[in-house]
């Protein structure tokens, strides 16, 4: 049995997860069959990436920060909750592991499941200064909630802001559908409200091209494990947990605070994703 230093982290076991040599050659060869342009784009985008995003990592349970993203050799060392922000230096883990640095500037890969990754840790709710954007997972930091911990396959979410506070007005997103719904939100398979918001003038910038051809030019909102979840792949997310929050009627002026975030599939229209709260105002 491998041993594993005292506090820290249950990882996969190595077989799991391959080590740096294993993916240093599969890099190796998907670079090789790049053409030049795109090996040379894909290189100042990365390094563009790393230099300009500013997301932090929180360690919220006692992790290793380890050589390389598997445990196949020994830690560097153990980090702990006391441990000051970490600088997140790839936007995708790999294998269950973000790419970090230190604040004493030591790089290496810590365990997703136990740090909280803020995608814009500058602002606050009430400032929508959307980041470049980093995939989702159930590490991200929301708005310091757990919700994340309970949204579906949240890789297909590009997170842009971690917390934000949206007013507008409820309108049916179920008009002229084959199934309309009283409360005038989709009712999805996932359990989720797939519910749209009219945006108040100030935050116009929010509707995307996909959500003016889909989504009727509103910000689409979805609360998580708010219904009974009929789609087989999505029951573990919402296992021990049921959402009860009250969705006021449509035409009702609200405040929705959540995650802003862009779909990668559909017509990638922007939504606030989980929602926290929505509050009339």
């Amino acid at each position: 049995m491998r041993r594993v230093p005292r506090g820290s982290e249950m990882e996969p076991p190595a077989l799991q997860n391959p080590g740096r040599g294993q993916i240093l050659t599969a890099h190796v060869n998907l670079l090789v069959r790049m053409s030049p342009r795109t090996l040379i784009f894909a290189t100042v985008l990365a390094l563009a990436w790393r230099g300009a995003s500013g997301q932090t990592v929180t360690v919220v349970h006692n992790v290793n920060l380890r050589s390389d993203p598997s445990t196949e050799y020994p830690p560097i060392r153990l980090l702990t909750p006391s441990e000051p922000p970490l600088t997140l230096l790839e936007p995708v883990p790999e294998s269950g592991y973000y790419h970090v640095k230190t604040s004493a500037g030591a790089e290496g890969y810590v365990w997703s499941r136990y740090v909280r990754v803020a995608a814009t840790p500058s602002a606050s709710p009430d400032t929508i200064r959307p980041g470049p954007g980093i995939d989702g997972s159930t590490s991200m930091a929301g708005c310091g909630d757990g919700l994340w911990e309970h949204v579906y396959h949240p890789s297909r979410l590009i997170v842009l802001q971690d917390c934000v506070t949206v007013t507008g007005e409820i309108v049916d997103a179920t008009e002229g559908q084959a199934h309309h719904q009283p409360d005038g939100v989709r009712h999805e398979g996932d359990g989720d409200t797939h519910g749209w918001l009219k945006v108040d003038p100030q935050f116009a910038d929010l509707i995307n091209a996909g959500n003016t051809s889909d989504e009727g030019g509103n910000l689409v909102f979805e609360i998580v494990c708010h219904y009974k979840v009929t789609q087989p792949d999505a029951e573990a997310a919402c296992v021990g947990f049921a959402d009860h929050m009250t969705i006021p009627p449509v035409g009702a002026h609200v405040a929705i605070t959540g995650t802003l975030v862009r779909e990668k599939n559909h017509k990638q229209w922007n939504e606030i994703h989980p929602v926290s709260r929505v509050e009339r105002r």
